[in-house]
């Protein structure tokens, strides 16, 4: 059964936050909207609380005093937990080291080493590696004539570029690709039993395979990522092996599955939107503006939790000390007090597109954003230019998820011939 489940629904007059409402996942924004409107603060009936205007949204992201390591976290008002106990008893999942779910000092110190490799001047060196990889990838949709975008481009692309950059091995690529599936869905807000052990099998098999590379990599480094990470050091500190390894996997499936929603929701919503993709093949020169637009419309992490390490007040209402807290990112984009009358339209040269929340904000603004931009303006931007006739084939599959929500398959002509 899903853990939501286990929660009492309110009365028929109450508005509640219900992603298992028919069509939530291929279009939720009318139903967030209407969160913004009845209930912009409200605990959820999987119990944690959720805000949905951009005002609180940004102020929970921007408070340093919140917590993301679920040891400040009251369980006992956690359906997640109530059901992780009931599969896994006392053997729980270990803890988890990464940037994601780590409070300073702790935080940051790893986001100082780890930022040691994702400067600007790096992330800009690998342009020609995601150009090689974007073009071979539409060298093969113009072969094929009607293809799956997320197939061919959006759902390699992120993936290679990673592999690449960490040196990892060719043959592991599959298997990675279905354990990161697998723990990616944990990040949903409703989940199954089914989903619980499969996450677990994932990360188990995850962390022995990524902790065998690691020791290759030591005796055999070379000019990746992975070795760069081995050896970044500040005043003699490291990463230890627990730390390092939980760095790795959190940038094969956080960086991945945000970039593949980026680019192949990216595309439809440019083919929905005729005028605004003329509007970028014809100056090229717009899409540094463009892309955060997309970032903003399409907003590939519908979700990012904090936890309350104190009683907070939102919209006079009170959230406990060790409530989880759902900040809405997909919501706050298109809200209408902070965009005005046209947040629900997409406008490639909004002047205000880069205020966007789809990497968060504050201390645990994500550092993979200058990446994944650079990835999307690239694979993107490529695509319109050669195939400036493209057209949508059938109706879009979405893969089901409510966090990282995104295309399943984007069957399209690519020559607008079909």
């Amino acid at each position: 059964m899903a853990y939501v489940d286990a929660m009492a629904r309110p009365d028929e007059t109450t508005a509640f936050y219900n992603p298992l409402d028919p069509g939530y996942v291929a279009d939720p924004f009318p139903h967030l909207s209407e969160m913004r409107d009845l209930a912009p603060v409200q605990q959820t009936l999987a119990g944690p609380w959720a805000l949905f205007r951009y005002d609180d949204v940004f102020r929970l992201l921007r408070d340093p005093a919140l917590s993301v390591d679920d040891v400040n976290a009251d369980l006992s008002v956690s359906q997640r937990a109530v059901m992780y106990e009931e599969v896994f008893g006392d053997d729980m999942l270990r803890p988890d080291t990464s940037i994601l779910n780590t409070d300073p000092p702790d935080h940051t110190r790893l986001r100082r080493l780890i930022s040691k490799v994702f400067t600007p001047r790096a992330i800009e060196a690998l342009r020609p590696m995601i150009q090689r990889l974007v073009d071979d990838a539409l060298d093969q949709m113009a072969a094929d004539g009607t293809t799956n975008v997320v197939d061919r481009l959006a759902f390699p692309l992120p993936f290679d570029v990673i592999s690449e950059m960490m040196g990892m091995p060719d043959s592991d690529r599959d298997q990675i690709r279905d354990w990161s599936e697998a723990l990616v869905k944990t990040l949903d807000p409703i989940l199954t039993e089914e989903d619980i052990r499969a996450a677990h099998r994932a990360s188990v098999a995850m962390d022995a395979h990524i902790t065998e590379v690691i020791e290759w990599k030591r005796s055999s480094p070379g000019d990746d990522l992975m070795t760069r990470l081995i050896e970044a050091e500040e005043d003699g500190d490291r990463l230890s092996a627990e730390e390092l390894r939980d760095q790795v996997v959190v940038l094969f499936v956080a960086g991945h599955e945000t970039t593949v929603n980026l680019v192949g929701t990216g595309i439809y919503e440019l083919l929905r939107h005729p005028d605004q993709l003329r509007l970028w093949r014809d100056d090229p020169s717009i899409s540094p503006n463009a892309i955060e637009e997309l970032l903003r419309f399409v907003a590939p992490v519908q979700f990012s939790r904090r936890i309350a390490t104190s009683d907070l007040d939102y919209g006079g209402q009170t959230i406990g000390k060790g409530s989880f807290v759902l900040a809405g990112l997909a919501s706050a984009n298109r809200d209408e007090s902070h965009w005005g009358p046209t947040a629900n339209q997409l406008d490639l040269t909004r002047e205000s597109a880069g205020s966007h929340l789809s990497f968060g904000n504050g201390i645990h603004y994500c550092l993979g954003a200058s990446l994944a931009k650079l990835e999307g303006r690239i694979a993107i931007g490529s695509f319109i230019e050669r195939f400036p006739h493209a057209k949508v084939v059938g109706e879009p599959v979405w893969n089901g998820r409510i966090n990282l929500r995104g295309l399943q398959e984007l069957m399209v002509d690519v020559d607008g011939s079909g």
